[in-house]
């Protein structure tokens, strides 16, 4: 049976302020694939998850989420709500509302599905909280529901903001760096929770990284960018010394001597 490609970047092209950013960028992501996009910071991964969920636009190329064009030659498609409402984003500062309750926060996935009128309101329903719960249950924080999310860890509130993709009902998570902010054990319980929706629930997950051990225990394959270009799609495994030289120079070495650990550059 032939794979369901969720994200397929064609020839994507972006320039800021004179500086090419995105030279040309092509990748395709089948459903169900968890991919961890590498690169030194500036490398162009931040830029390229924008333009996946039509953040950005480019000046020129296409971007296809589940075979529908989202942008196009530097313009957005006319249902782009649509399209996004099945992409989930996580960011390295979880984007919550700290004044709000997590579970407020939670149903804010909710609101691209909703009239303008509830949307304004926070008007939701008795079954969307149920949703809600059910969301903040599986990511393991239910008993923290009614608190306010500036109570939470940093760990836990990237577990609220997969949640909020959960009832948002993504099938697409694009994660750019959702750990560089985490200690390790909290890095570790946020990793090991995207990779189970990943193979329970086949949600397509993408995300940045600079931690290279992290990139090597949780995702089979890896894009690596350098200069806005992509240097290297293929098998983490294939993700040698000699293979991070190539990608981050001088910095590599000092991965190397440190044991693989996290790669900050």
């Amino acid at each position: 049976m032939a794979s369901t490609v969720a994200i397929e970047v064609s020839n994507l092209l972006k320039v800021f302020k004179g500086k090419t950013a995105l030279k040309n960028v092509a990748c395709t992501i089948n459903e169900g694939e968890m991919v961890a996009l590498i690169g030194a910071s500036g490398s162009g991964k931040s830029t390229l998850l924008r333009h996946i969920n039509g953040l950005h636009i480019g000046d020129a190329g296409t971007v296809y989420i589940f075979g529908a064009i989202l942008q196009s030659e530097g313009k957005i498609h006319s249902k782009i709500r649509s399209l996004r409402s099945q992409i989930g984003c996580i960011f390295q500062q979880f984007n919550l509302v700290n004044r709000l309750t997590v579970i407020e926060n939670v149903l804010v996935g909710n609101l691209a599905k909703l009239s303008i009128l509830r949307s304004i309101l926070h008007l939701f329903t008795k079954e969307e909280k149920v949703q809600a719960l059910a969301a903040l249950e599986r990511v393991g924080i239910l008993e923290h529901a009614y608190k306010r999310a500036s109570m939470l860890s940093g760990g836990q509130q990237q577990r609220v903001a997969i949640a909020r993709c959960l009832v948002q009902g993504a099938k697409i998570i694009l994660a750019d760096e959702p750990i560089a902010s985490l200690d390790p054990e909290s890095a570790r319980k946020v990793m090991e929770l995207l990779v189970q929706l990943n193979r329970q629930s086949g949600i397509t997950v993408v995300a940045s990284l600079h931690q290279i051990q992290m990139v090597r225990s949780y995702f089979d394959r890896a894009i690596a960018l350098k200069d806005g270009e992509v240097m290297f799609d293929g098998a983490t495994t294939e993700m040698n010394d000699e293979k991070l030289n190539e990608l981050y120079g001088t910095a590599a070495e000092e991965l190397i001597m440190r044991g693989h650990g996290e790669l900050v550059v």
